[in-house]
């Protein structure tokens, strides 16, 4: 009989993992380690990460003179940069720093296919980059890779309120994507923290999940078609005006998280949803983890239709959030646990009463102990306020070690105690948050400065916990850079091999996105 690990197990294994570790530093002596330093907001620039990860170059062609003319003569001199270059060399938690002399902003998929189909035949290697509100060093370059900014291919093309389709292009910022949707009575199936700068596609390309999945699901169901450009310049037209289209291989999917070592996303086609008339927001405090699960339980089921996001918040994540921003204002606050509880719905009185009796009947079992509701905007806002504004807590003002897993529901919560009792008086703040409706943990583990006593106690260790449960090293952020170490504890040989081949046949000279995603 196959036996699955449990939390009590896993801690065991912490334990264990530990002492195994302490054996094998002790045994490697002064032996060298690469270390990533893992930035605070306000933290100096990092080293080249070329030589801090002491990475090899790939054999990729050396940009010139001549090749820099060839682009300006292309896209015209104001679309071709090669000074002031940091923003696009640095990627959003100073983590990863590469060193371009080049960034191309193409103002069409045309343009896009001609600057593809040049570097693949000079081996000059491009990173795509859209909002690079990335996570994990996915939209930035390594080494001196070209910068392909999608920032000018911007355009919503079109949206029809009668069938719900918009086509846009992918540089597109998500909330004036949203925005426009909303004109004709619609909304885009995908919120985010980092909205108001991130781009449509690089949403695509990462997958990026959000807190509205438990409603509307991932990506790969929203997204109806692609147009991708291929390392090769050959634009790969995947658009699709139908839910149902069952002819042949469904290659979108391909491009649907592939973080743009595939091909180049510059244009998609997007299923929208009718805006709810009413919204609500509950923002409950609980005494423990098994009471956030019942209370999951008991909105699935009492609230079914109209739930639209499901959101978990510890303690420490929602006090560090309110000492760093004193313009929060926390409704509740002294409880271990916080949830965000969102109903849409079409009709507002029947939406009031039911999330109101659901609190209502949670209090009475004693599951929920504090709470409050609102549907006016305004105070709508705000509640989620707090929520978007807790991981930029985390990085205010120190060091910390950010992760993105699925866990079991049961196990969901297990790791932050893990990691509190692993860390111990070397971090300043071990706490969790995340989209409980859909199993989406971030782990944060934050410290006063980097160290590498702590660096070697958080890592590998959070991913080997995370595979002990059969859970998922990357949730939503993709594997970029700083996990393609790491794939493995997610993905057996046998489909890391598949996903070599694959990449071989579509990027054959592999010069998209090199250093990402496969080791």
């Amino acid at each position: 009989m196959r036996r699955y690990a449990t939390a009590v197990t896993l801690r065991q294994f912490a334990h264990t993992h530990t002492q195994a570790q302490a054996r094998t530093h002790a045994r490697k002596g002064t032996e060298a380690t690469v270390v990533r330093t893992l930035a605070s907001s306000a933290s100096p620039l990092p080293e080249l990460t070329q030589i801090s990860d002491n990475v090899q170059r790939g054999n990729y062609a050396q940009l010139n003179d001549k090749d820099v003319a060839h682009f300006e003569q292309l896209l015209g001199k104001n679309h071709v940069l090669t000074e002031d270059l940091e923003g696009y060399n640095i990627c959003f938690l100073k983590r990863i720093r590469g060193n371009s002399k080049l960034v191309l902003k193409p103002g069409n998929t045309q343009e896009v296919a001609a600057i593809l189909r040049y570097c693949n035949e000079r081996r000059l290697a491009v990173v795509p980059q859209g909002g690079n509100t990335g996570l994990v060093g996915g939209s930035v370059p390594i080494c001196d890779e070209i910068v392909l900014s999608m920032q000018r291919m911007n355009k919503v093309l079109s949206v029809d309120e009668v069938t719900g389709i918009a086509i846009v292009e992918a540089g597109c910022i998500l909330e004036n994507f949203d925005q426009r949707a909303r004109d004709v009575g619609l909304t885009v199936p995908l919120d985010l923290g980092a909205k108001a700068s991130c781009h449509i596609g690089g949403n695509v390309s990462t997958n990026a999940g959000g807190v509205r999945v438990v409603r509307y699901g991932n990506l790969h169901g929203s997204v109806l078609g692609v147009e991708a450009v291929l390392a090769n310049g050959q634009v790969l037209d995947l658009m699709s005006n139908f839910k149902k289209d069952n002819t042949g291989y469904h290659m979108k999917h391909l491009f649907i998280g592939s973080e743009g070592t595939l091909g180049v996303v510059t244009k998609l086609a997007m299923l929208c949803p009718h805006v709810s008339k009413a919204v609500n927001v509950a923002f409950i405090g609980l005494n423990s983890f098994d009471d956030v699960l019942k209370t999951f339980v008991s909105a699935k089921r009492n609230l079914g239709e109209i739930l639209s996001s499901c959101e978990l918040i510890d303690e420490l994540a929602l006090n560090t959030a309110l000492q760093q921003f004193k313009f929060l204002n926390s409704p509740i606050s002294g409880y271990p646990f916080y949830m965000l509880i969102e109903t849409s719905g079409s009709n507002g009185d029947h939406d009031e009463e039911k999330i109101n009796q659901f609190i209502t009947q949670g209090m009475e079992r004693g599951e929920i102990l504090d709470g409050t509701v609102s549907g006016e905007p305004g105070k709508v806002q705000e509640i989620w306020k707090i929520r978007e504004m807790v991981p930029l807590g985390l990085i205010e003002k120190s060091f910390c070690f950010k992760y993105d897993i699925s866990l079991p529901l049961r196990d969901f919560y297990s790791i932050v105690d893990v990691m509190r009792e692993r860390c111990g008086p070397l971090a300043t703040v071990v706490c969790g948050y995340g989209h409980l409706g859909d199993s989406n943990l971030h782990l944060n583990v934050n410290c006063e400065q980097f160290n590498d006593e702590i660096y070697k106690r958080v890592e590998p260790f959070v991913y080997e916990y995370t595979s002990q449960l059969k859970g998922s090293i990357s949730a939503e952020h993709g594997i970029g850079f700083l996990k393609k170490d790491y794939l493995h504890y997610s993905k057996n040989p046998v489909a890391i091999e598949w996903m070599r081949d694959m990449k071989k046949m579509f990027d054959p000279n592999g010069i998209l996105n090199p250093y990402k995603m496969l080791n």
